[in-house]
């Protein structure tokens, strides 16, 4: 992923975050030169944002499978315009910060369209840790 695909203006969130069904509008802000870390944060209460990261770096197999009414209702028509990210819950350090990774968030960077996505393959964990535990 480039840099430029993490800064998008304002992304129309077809698919609301869960339990913020009323906030639709929200800017991708990257936090890192690197464009790792973002914050997607809401337009209409900017109080309001969710940690977020592309997931490769961290889970390189993680490839989720998504429903096709999903891709017609977010308009992706090719992977190069998608942008997926998942949501982080950021603990006391990297260690313990943890990536939601049975509910990521699909952009289409062409029509700025996305949502967060709540996947049916309950082998996704909704807490997987960024950093791999010691044994």
């Amino acid at each position: 992923m480039s840099a430029d695909e993490t800064d998008l203006p304002v992304i129309e969130l077809v698919r609301p975050m869960p339990g913020f069904q009323d906030l639709r509008r929200f800017a991708l802000v990257r936090l890192d030169d690197a464009g790792d870390l973002c914050r997607l944060t809401s337009v209409e209460e900017p109080e309001l944002s969710f940690l977020v990261v592309p997931p490769g770096r961290f889970f390189p197999d993680y490839a989720p499978a998504v429903d096709d009414a999903v891709l017609e209702e977010l308009e992706i028509r090719s992977a190069e315009d998608v942008l997926l990210l998942v949501v982080l819950n950021a603990g006391g350090s990297l260690a313990s910060t943890t990536a939601n990774l049975a509910a990521p968030v699909l952009v289409n960077t062409a029509s700025r369209r996305g949502g967060q996505i709540v996947l049916d393959d309950l082998d996704l964990p909704l807490a997987a840790p960024l950093l791999p535990t010691a044994s």
